[in-house]
């Protein structure tokens, strides 16, 4: 056998928190502007959601707090004789927080599960044809072609229970831009670090620690109970933790960012984030949804995207809106991922006259009027971005009117395809840019283009990304991923914002380094 890969590694206000200042340092009550969309580990492909996961359900394999692939209930992992099967090897004597066994039969279910139609996953596992058990603890997957990287699109990808998911009837994963409930919504049942013990979404989850962790004794495992409250008032979050009321946020406000720093018994920790903050348009309808043009799109001309690119002024975005924490950019990747470039990632010069000289000659001298739709709880000053985007486009004549919603109507109208003009932030947990490309570019079907809302397509594009995954050659491979990213910004596909910094505020008294992902995988939290 061929070893290509091993790893074996062992507006809620303070008043309604409820939480007590002097618990004990094993319970850690937390707070992010934000909770999990749902429960459900295979409905949405989202930070958030995953965070949560990543507390109650493992994967095969994670990215631990440095980034590295890790073993989960996989204990080895490598390419066989034939090279387009990967062959798992899962850890035994493993259970369920309900006391069901592990198993392979557990593994294919999931890994079929995370295919289906409804669930958001499916993205990643394109190039599985065919998944079984060998035996109790041996799993291989198929793939169409050889896919040297196919663990690293594994680390969001959780394991449930079969017989769990049967007596309960959630075999197939939630429809959420249906807006579908299903027991697995608001329930859950998995073999990680911590149990669920309630759940109110968007006001509470309790989280307590499994003692029958197979990795006790692995892990630091210090944390003994969770209690996550998401507060969507930035003031709010950066009071909880100043007034001793929560012990970790995982978002401060880059406002209080200083007067988190200098408060006695609090720190804020720092690291470049593995996601870019971006705006997408829909290029591909005959007519935008809310625009004063009618029978043609001015989205689906690249000289009118090219004067939005360089009518906003990153570097003042940076500035005055993200308070120095950011990283101004010019591509949907940040620089750990493969296929990154300076060249790539250099920031268009703001130039204004130009941008109106491009608006006319593509036709539209006296601009037009468009609606940008941003989340105003997700990203790190999300509304205040598209604020101050909207000014600059004012500056070249045009009219966009701004619409900010809570994020879980934000992504379910992206979703259903109702957006002309968004925000959207792509972290990159595979850190190859065929994972930007399989999502973002390649054309929308049901193999590819999951969240390629712009309505971008361009076949020969999709030949280059479709052929990514099985070629083994890494200078061929390499060359077809500098080909697309040479494509994409030619055609100004999106207008790339910035990367985000991490910025993780705590008490003093926690030891806990920032992981790139924004994952705050608590079973490694330690207390001084």
């Amino acid at each position: 056998m061929s070893k290509v890969i091993k790893h074996v590694v062992a507006g809620v206000a303070v008043s309604a928190l409820a939480l007590s200042v002097t618990a004990a340092a094993e319970t850690l009550r937390w707070s992010s502007a934000g909770d999990s969309l749902t429960l459900d580990p295979h409905a949405q492909n989202e930070g958030p959601t995953h965070t949560l996961s990543h507390q109650i359900y493992d994967a095969l394999v994670f990215r631990n707090m440095d980034m590295e692939l890790t073993a989960g209930l996989a204990t080895d992992w490598y390419v066989t004789d034939d090279p387009s099967v990967w062959e798992f090897k899962l850890r035994e004597g493993v259970t369920y927080h309900e006391g069901q066994d592990f198993n392979a039969e557990d593994v294919v279910f999931s890994i079929n599960r995370a295919k289906h139609e409804n669930a958001d996953m499916k993205g990643l596992l394109t190039s599985v044809v065919e998944i079984w058990a060998e035996d109790d603890y041996t799993v291989r997957m198929r793939t169409d072609g050889p896919n040297p990287l196919l663990p690293n699109n594994l680390t969001n990808l959780f394991i449930m229970d079969s017989s769990w998911a049967e007596e309960n009837d959630v075999t197939t994963p939630q429809d959420y831009a249906a807006g579908e409930e299903t027991y697995a919504v608001r329930n859950a049942n998995g073999t990680g670090p911590f149990r669920l013990v309630s759940r109110e979404p968007d006001i509470r989850t309790e989280l307590v620690r499994n003692d029958d962790y197979w990795g006790m004794g692995t892990f630091p495992m210090e944390v003994e109970r969770i209690i996550h409250t998401p507060i969507s008032s930035a003031s709010t979050r950066a009071a909880a933790l100043l007034s001793g009321e929560i012990d970790f946020l995982l978002d401060p406000p880059v406002q209080d960012l200083q007067r988190l720093e200098g408060a006695d018994g609090l720190v804020v920790r720092t690291a470049p984030q593995n996601r870019t903050i971006f705006l997408g348009m829909d290029q591909g309808s005959d007519e935008l949804r809310n625009s004063n043009i009618t029978g043609r799109n001015p989205f689906a001309d690249q000289r009118v995207r090219e004067a939005m690119n360089i009518a906003i002024d990153r570097n003042a975005i940076r500035q005055v809106v993200m308070r120095g924490q950011s990283v101004p950019a010019g591509m949907i990747a940040p620089p750990f991922v493969n296929g990154y470039t300076e060249a790539l990632d250099e920031v268009p010069a703001v130039d204004r006259e130009r941008a109106q000289a491009l608006l006319e000659e593509a036709g539209y001298p006296d601009g037009f009027t468009a609606t940008l739709q941003c989340p105003n709880d997700r990203y790190i000053n999300d509304e205040a971005i598209c604020q101050a985007a909207v000014g600059m486009f004012g500056q070249i004549g045009l009219d966009i009117r701004l619409e900010s919603k809570t994020r879980s109507i934000h992504f379910a109208d992206l979703q259903n395809g109702e957006l002309d003009f968004y925000m959207l932030g792509w972290g990159v947990p595979t850190l190859d840019s065929h994972y930007v490309f399989h999502y973002l570019v390649e054309s929308r079907t049901e193999a590819g283009g999951a969240w390629n809302f712009a309505n971008f397509s361009n076949e020969e594009v999709d030949a280059k990304i479709q052929a990514m995954p099985s070629e083994t050659d890494e200078e061929v491979r390499n060359q077809l991923i500098a080909d697309v990213w040479e494509v994409v910004q030619d055609e100004v596909v999106y207008l790339p914002l910035h990367h985000q910094v991490l910025n993780w505020a705590m008490k003093d008294n926690i030891d806990f380094n920032v992981q790139a992902e924004d994952q705050p995988h608590f079973m490694y939290m330690q207390f001084r």
